[in-house]
């Protein structure tokens, strides 16, 4: 076959890296780098995501492990299945494997003798700098223009074990492999693109759509059902409780798996933000009882600031709720610690240059804001809100904020008062 495949290993979607605490957007990385970069170079670029395939390795990723001319691996975040992948790869062909990582995060293995390429999170909006992803695409390129035509090994098993044959795949069998290549615009990525676009436009029942057609495609990521669930209840059609509910079947789905997914944050804050919806819909105590445990679980279990917010702001409408004065100083006695903490956890972050590299920038200072005027510093408040409302993008990201102000003032006895 005369046309060169790139095949790209990797994650997809927004990922953590709970080693670091950074979250990056590996679709960003693969769109505005590997992809481009790769296509001039001469390859046609595949991802797993523009292949037909089910949820797990198949026939096809095999095949293209084997076949690829080139593979480059992102291992940022350690997914299990980017390692497994790359170990395959390695374990086929000795040459023409590159791989990318985010450059805080450590390699748990040893693989000095492979092509690495370092780069760094945590620009806003797509996560990676203009600066940043520029200069990545340099040094892949030239490192693509380096391995072209020659043969050096780059495979740590082949390097050791030099008496080792790779094994071949027939022309009929490679051909097969690649009609079974998605067309871009049934492919998954395409969907999430055009999902998260919709969301950017604040067309939540839209985009709901196509990260349902997403999940279905790859039913196993997190991530999919995750936005499924979360543009659902935003949506709030065909009426808020219907949109609430058809949120919650998909969110039980993650909460119903191991500990690594249903405790991941993201996960955690969406399951509590549609209780808390719900509580708002119908002043059911449950729902706020199950938003308070999800929010705080998410806070507890890794200090994530947006689960900390809502988790003391629940706290504080259950001490309005109840009549026992010994349970309402324990509640907002509570909420305060919290709020405590979430300082305690942002300012570190405030104080150094990387918060202007951060993408969850702005909701750092609406969180802040809010913890502010919870504490009465009214002055820190209105700074923190000016700073959030200069740099958000969306309509709906400053009505979820004013809702949230809101809320938080009338349930800590600010009501009727100009702030």
């Amino acid at each position: 076959m005369d046309t060169k495949i790139c095949f790209v290993i990797m994650g997809f979607g927004l990922k953590t890296d709970y080693s670091t605490g950074n979250t990056m957007d590996l679709d960003q990385t693969y769109k505005y780098i590997i992809k481009p970069v790769a296509e001039e170079c001469g390859y046609r670029c595949f991802r797993a995501d523009e292949i037909k395939h089910s949820s797990i390795i198949d026939r096809s990723m095999y095949g293209l492990l084997l076949y690829a001319d080139l593979v480059i691996a992102d291992i940022s975040t350690y997914n299990p299945n980017a390692i497994y992948e790359l170990g395959v790869r390695h374990a086929v062909k000795p040459y023409h494997t590159i791989i990318l990582k985010e450059r805080e995060g450590n390699i748990p293995f040893d693989l000095s003798h492979t092509n690495i390429i370092n780069y760094s999170y945590g620009c806003r909006d797509e996560n990676l700098s203009i600066k940043e992803t520029d200069r990545c695409k340099v040094e892949l390129k030239q490192l693509i223009r380096s391995i072209q035509g020659n043969k050096i090994v780059d495979s740590p098993f082949y390097e050791y074990i030099k008496s080792v044959q790779p094994p071949e795949i027939s022309e009929e069998e490679l051909n097969t492999i690649i009609t079974n290549m998605a067309e871009e615009d049934d492919a998954l990525f395409a969907l999430v693109e055009k999902a998260k676009s919709m969301r950017k436009d604040g067309n939540f029942e839209e985009a709901a759509k196509y990260w349902k057609s997403a999940s279905k495609k790859m039913p196993s990521e997190p991530y999919y059902i995750q936005q499924l669930a979360l543009c659902l209840y935003k949506s709030q059609k065909p009426s808020k409780m219907l949109a609430l509910s058809n949120a919650l079947v998909e969110i039980n789905k993650l909460l119903s798996q191991e500990d690594s997914i249903k405790n991941d944050p993201e996960t955690l804050g969406i399951a509590g933000a549609i209780y808390k919806n719900m509580y708002s819909e119908t002043k059911d105590i449950s729902t706020l009882d199950k938003a308070i445990e999800y929010y705080g679980d998410g806070f507890k279990i890794r200090k994530d600031y947006y689960n900390g917010e809502n988790y003391a702001l629940c706290l504080n409408i259950k001490a309005s709720q109840v009549d026992n004065e010994d349970e309402k100083i324990y509640y907002n006695i509570s909420a305060k610690k919290v709020r405590g903490e979430i300082i305690q956890i942002l300012k570190p972050i405030l104080e150094t240059e990387k918060i202007e590299h951060r993408s969850d920038k702005k909701w750092i200072y609406a969180t802040m804001a809010n913890c502010y005027f919870a504490t009465g510093d009214k002055k820190e408040a209105s700074i923190y809100e000016d700073k959030f409302k200069a740099c958000y993008d969306e309509e709906w990201e400053l009505e979820t904020y004013n809702k949230s102000k809101e809320t938080l003032l009338e349930n800590i006895g600010y009501k009727g008062e100009n702030i």
